[in-house]
């Protein structure tokens, strides 16, 4: 079998050889809704056999690298894309690979996103049965017509039925995906949205305020003030929805976790707490990344190429690049602050040997009197105020 060198050089914290996560790219669609740029779309269906065995041969080759300590897994993230378009057993034959590959913990958290108009009974059962204990599933919103506005395929009264078979064949721990700032959404009907959803009570929800990025369909008929039909709302508008929604998930016992992450105790995503975090990861599959041994690197993102690297037993991996200790330090702080939680002292001394406030007093300093961080003595933590996740992003760039 052809092998994969996966270079990078071990520091402190590889050393101490924590457990590794795996991400699974399914760039599969039934369609490709309008403000998606995401790799993913029903354009590379008819490619569907040959990608899985291919994605199946890039896990089996990369795991043939690892030694045995670094293969142990904590948590697992089929994503996309659409993972659940495909059928229950290809998803149990990646799955089946992996197993062979990697020692997964029994304990392992292992996720996969749906989109209500995939979901099936039997696909349910063979999730279940082959470790699968998470889901994720894209509502966006309650309201029909924003919905085609977005470009999805299901309906709310879809989605129900869906949840209610979710539910009944015994998944807890599930994520409701929605998103504010909709063209034609107003506050009303988002706070309907959001109404609706907490009377089902899931343990975890992601909301995210609408970014027209570039090349979708959005930003053809948004971009630059442009309107098609429906009209963006107003920043007072998108803001006035970004403080309902902490105000409505908080009364209802959610924690906000992260930046646009909520979620009743116990039922954080142990997955993307990785990334925040600097954990390690391989990611497989068409434009996957990775961060393994303190050097990232990414699949390539082109389709035909990518299945005619693996063809030629040439590693897909692009754009290697070993971050030095400064990056490494970079990224823990802006990465870790997206957590409201934020970075202890503690950690960045552990990874780093060398105090926090050595390295970036000043700056902290400076951010606290601005009333943009805050120091908690008790965990000796630094993290977000509330004016400062409102502005995260001039946060994190003073670290860069």
């Amino acid at each position: 079998m052809q092998s994969f060198v996966i270079e990078g050089n071990y520091g402190k914290e590889d050393c101490k050889m924590k457990n590794l996560s795996l991400y699974v790219h399914i760039p599969f669609c039934t369609a490709k809704c309008h403000y998606c740029d995401f790799l993913s779309g029903p354009k590379y269906m008819q490619e569907k056999e040959e990608y899985i065995e291919t994605l199946c041969k890039e896990i089996g080759n990369r795991a043939q690298e690892l030694s045995r300590e670094e293969k142990i897994v904590d948590t697992i993230f089929f994503g996309g894309g659409t993972p659940s378009v495909l059928e229950s057993e290809e998803i149990k034959r990646i799955m089946e690979v992996i197993k062979e590959r990697f020692h997964v913990l029994q304990e392992a958290e292992i996720s996969l996103e749906m989109n209500p108009d995939s979901v099936t009974k039997e696909k349910l059962k063979v999730y279940k049965k082959i470790g699968i204990n998470r889901l994720s599933i894209g509502l966006q919103s309650a309201n029909n017509e924003e919905l085609k506005v977005l470009g999805r395929i299901h309906t709310w009264e879809g989605f129900l039925k869906s949840w209610n078979l979710i539910k009944d064949e015994g998944f807890t721990n599930v994520n409701i995906d929605l998103m504010s700032g909709l063209p034609g959404q107003s506050l009303k009907s988002y706070e309907e949205t959001l109404k609706k959803v907490l009377e089902l009570d899931p343990p975890h929800i992601s909301s995210y305020s609408l970014i027209v990025e570039e090349g979708t369909k959005f930003e053809q008929w948004y971009g630059e003030g442009k309107a098609q039909g429906h009209r963006l709302p107003s920043e007072e508008t998108d803001r006035r929805m970004y403080e309902l929604t902490k105000k409505m998930l908080k009364d209802k016992g959610y924690e906000r976790y992260e930046i646009s992450n909520y979620s009743l105790p116990g039922y954080e995503c142990k997955h993307n707490e990785g990334y925040w975090t600097g954990k390690s990861y391989l990611g497989f599959g068409l434009g996957a990344s990775s961060y393994f041994r303190g050097q990232r690197f990414q699949n390539e993102n082109d389709m035909e190429k990518y299945l005619t690297l693996m063809e030629k037993g040439k590693d897909p991996a692009l754009d290697r690049y070993t971050l030095s200790q400064k990056e490494q330090r970079e990224e823990f702080m802006f990465l870790g602050l997206r957590r409201m939680k934020g970075v202890r002292e503690e950690e960045f001394y552990e990874r780093f040997q060398i105090s926090l406030k050595e390295v970036y007093g000043e700056k902290l300093q400076i951010l606290e009197e601005k009333a943009l961080l805050k120091y908690n003595n008790k965990e000796g933590s630094w993290s977000l105020t509330e004016f400062g996740i409102d502005v995260s992003n001039q946060v994190f760039v003073e670290f860069l």
